[in-house]
């Protein structure tokens, strides 16, 4: 998957205190009802500002996604490295925790319920949950028996995380809580999430 995005490692202190109050906006009234007007009003700085570093508000909406992947990446793979075996439970932890900005649940998943498919931060939202998917799956790979289908296990994981994420502005923590419980059985209990990969083999010359 193409990974071209834009450098935000550099940003003017201008054009960073507009993304980090689009950002807050965007995630907290949605990106439809936050206009360049407003962004621009609340940061106290010039929209001309906005447009010379992010181009348009799709820029600006495609920076926020990115700025929040990056950031929560960071966040993730922390406490990855702290965590015992197996790891893949970690991600429940970090999804649950209190980051000050996750009360409206996954950013990505609400931006692409607003956002039309061709909009260009499409790209970063797929990017994000393919990053998540891939690294539960390797994950597993690594903690787990060698003959186990790490990818569907992996992928009942990715289901479940993301599932419960999706309703914390419902449920709070509590979905997240209990899907940790679950997954806890499932890497114990493998079989259960999809045969072997030697098995299905087996049943498929069937």
């Amino acid at each position: 998957m193409a990974t071209d995005f834009p450098d935000l490692t550099d940003l003017t202190p201008g054009a960073q205190r507009l993304l980090d109050v689009a950002s807050e906006l965007f995630y907290e009234q949605g990106i439809h009802a936050v206009g360049v007007d407003t962004i621009a009003a609340e940061s106290g700085v010039s929209k001309p500002t906005l447009y010379k570093h992010f181009g348009s508000k799709d820029g600006l909406v495609v920076a926020y996604l990115l700025n929040r992947h990056r950031w929560w990446w960071e966040l993730l793979e922390a406490e990855v490295e702290r965590a015992e075996s197996p790891r893949a439970l970690a991600f429940f932890t970090v999804y649950a925790a209190n980051h000050g900005n996750a009360r409206r649940g996954c950013a990505f998943l609400n931006a692409a319920a607003e956002l039309p498919d061709d909009h260009p931060a499409h790209e970063v939202i797929r990017y994000h949950k393919h990053s998540v998917c891939d690294l539960l799956e390797e994950l597993v790979k690594e903690d787990s028996a060698p003959d186990i289908d790490h990818r569907m296990l992996g992928n009942h994981l990715f289901l479940l995380l993301e599932g419960a994420f999706a309703h914390r502005p419902i449920y709070g923590t509590e979905m997240l809580w209990q899907g940790r419980e679950m997954a806890k059985r499932l890497l114990a209990r493998p079989e259960i999430a999809g045969r072997p990969v030697a098995e299905q083999a087996a049943t498929s010359t069937m």
